[in-house]
């Protein structure tokens, strides 16, 4: 027990800051500040958009961008990765707030993150990236449509129709602004959104994303504009934690939801991290750390009012360009939102909801990358199709079910382009000291097959069939040494040929197996069968000799020479197995 525990402590210990990153932190503070200052900036409007677009409202978005982007970035496992919240976690968001209100919010991020944090444990991090990139594509298109339908309401200036489905949300938002049009405030999201995306050629460094919401609020207040609805009056200040609202009987029932939010923000973090090293000379993130800070993250940021969190992969894009070198820019972010919160809040709720809603459809616009879905959809059709059902998926149904369908999809089309590189091809009999009329005479009544690749349980039946239809011959000689993988359902299949050729009189032979199938096939009671007289035959020549001695004392060949004796196996036969 106490070996166990301290194991535990060591691998928690391991996961912890560490002084090197304390050093990181000191060596360019200049640097770091500015580019903390840049990433504060635009990640306002962010944050708030974000906050509205889950239902908790403005304040929830900020709380998450303070408290999760601290934790996150002084326990996560990348330098550069700035969190908060997400279009992609608002997308989960939405029907568990509408359902459960704040206390339901406040469950799931705590099993969320301790999920993160018993996945950091089993250093489970690695495994993220066995994730296709098509299901990535198709999953952040899909994310990018939900985000930028869920903004509709909004930006027409009604109010949010009830429904969980976002398509039908958004079709009851257009049929109420045909009913009564807000054209303030669509031209409001319009303006924005088109600074927002002509700005971003015309002076990426510049953000503009903070230039047209301040632009937008001074306009609405000069004007008094009653259409353009202000988020509302924000707190001025963190709430103190409290785990009174949390009603503990929804527990099991937020369970699932709480394993799409921990599977979500693990993912996109991830992700996000990733990106963040391709865009650095000498960066490489800690995928289980990363995993930790994640889910420390997500269990303070709720107890504060906030929502779920994960890596944000625009704002740790920003963060890269603008010379981030260290932990300190990512801090810096969340210490400058901090005081926004506090100091700033009166001004902060006078800003217009449809700018807001413009904010969101540009940054959904700016998520899709069209030149990565085209070289996708030419790659292959494969690649193609997993990309179209991943984004479809996650716009109809919901984005645990989406990268579930996305990943069945691909596994099941790879498990075929493996199965189809199996190869069942008969092959010529090695001459080897044979006379030309004695080897004549043996391939009468011998015949040789090479199995090249995986034999498994997507091409095992294929090669049943296959095999069982061998011509009328005495002895079958399978060269195995080419076999690439077996399961249980191959060695079963290969059994089961076995024993039918047995049944029309055919002796089967095996030479080259390979140690590691050795135990498959013993475990299901083949290997007894390719054995004859006890032996198993290291090469393809040797398996010949056994077969020509089995026919020689059946009678079916005159004893033409005697055996040369059986050498033992060299690296030097492998070709001939």
């Amino acid at each position: 027990m106490t070996s166990g525990l301290g194991r535990v402590w060591a691998r928690i210990a391991s996961l912890l800051p560490a002084s090197a990153d304390l050093m990181e932190m000191g060596r360019n503070p200049r640097r770091d500040l500015l580019a903390g200052l840049t990433v504060a900036i635009v990640a306002l409007p962010l944050a708030l958009g974000f906050g509205v677009s889950s239902g908790l409202g403005a304040e929830a978005g900020l709380a998450t961008a303070v408290v999760a982007g601290a934790l996150a970035a002084l326990f996560g496992g990348s330098n550069l990765q700035v969190s908060g919240p997400t279009g992609a976690m608002t997308v989960v968001l939405v029907p568990i707030v509408g359902q459960y209100g704040p206390a339901g919010v406040l469950a799931v991020g705590l099993t969320a993150g301790a999920m993160l944090v018993a996945l950091a444990l089993l250093k489970a991090g690695r495994y993220m990236q066995y994730v296709p990139a098509p299901v990535v594509e198709g999953f952040t298109l899909g994310i990018a449509c939900v985000i930028g339908l869920q903004q509709v309401p909004n930006a027409l200036g009604v109010p949010k129709p009830e429904g969980d489905r976002v398509l039908v949300v958004t079709w009851r938002a257009l049929r109420e602004f045909g009913e009564a049009p807000n054209w303030t405030a669509v031209g409001f999201a319009g303006a924005v959104a088109v600074v927002m995306l002509v700005g971003a050629r015309w002076r990426p460094t510049v953000p503009f994303s903070i230039v047209a919401v301040v632009a937008a609020t001074v306009v609405a207040q000069a004007a008094h504009l009653d259409a353009a609805k202000p988020i509302g009056d924000l707190p001025s200040g963190l709430p103190v934690p409290s785990l009174s609202f949390l009603d503990l009987g929804s527990l099991g029932t937020l369970l699932a939801p709480a394993v799409a939010v921990a599977a979500l923000a693990a993912l996109e973090s991830l992700l996000s991290a990733s990106v963040a090293d391709g865009m650095t000379v000498g960066q490489q993130h800690d995928p289980d750390r990363e995993l930790f800070g994640q889910g420390l993250a997500n269990i303070a940021a709720p107890l504060f009012g906030g929502v779920p969190a994960t890596g944000a992969i625009a704002r740790t894009a920003v963060n890269v360009r603008t010379g981030a070198t260290s932990r300190l820019a990512a801090l810096t972010h969340a210490a400058i939102l901090a005081v926004i919160v506090f100091a700033a809040a009166p001004l902060v709720s006078k800003i217009p909801l449809a700018a807001l809603a413009g904010v969101l459809l540009a940054t959904a616009i700016r998520m899709v990358e069209v030149g990565s879905l085209r070289a996708m959809a030419k790659a292959t059709r494969s690649d193609a199709l997993i990309l179209v059902l991943t984004a479809v998926a996650t716009l109809a149904l919901d984005l645990v079910y989406a990268v579930v369908i996305g990943l069945a999809v691909a596994g099941a089309l790879a498990l075929r382009a493996v199965a189809n590189q199996a190869r069942f091809d008969q092959v010529p009999l090695d001459r080897g000291d044979h006379s030309t009329e004695e080897h004549a005479l043996l391939a009468e009544h011998i015949v040789a097959y090479r199995i090249d690749g995986p034999l498994f349980f997507a091409a095992a039946h294929r090669f049943l069939l296959e095999l069982t239809e061998v011509a009328d011959v005495r002895v079958v000689i399978l060269r195995m040494s080419r076999v690439s993988t077996m399961d249980a359902t191959g060695a079963l299949v290969l059994k089961d040929a076995v024993e039918k050729l047995k049944r029309r009189g055919i002796l089967v032979l095996a030479s080259g197996i390979r140690p590691g199938q050795l135990q498959v096939l013993d475990s299901v009671g083949a290997l007894d069968l390719l054995r004859h007289e006890g032996r198993e035959y290291a090469t393809t020549p040797e398996a010949i000799r056994g077969a020509r001695g089995h026919l020689e004392r059946a009678g079916v060949l005159p004893v033409l020479s005697a055996l040369p004796a059986i050498e033992p196996r060299t690296s030097s036969e492998e070709a001939a197995r």
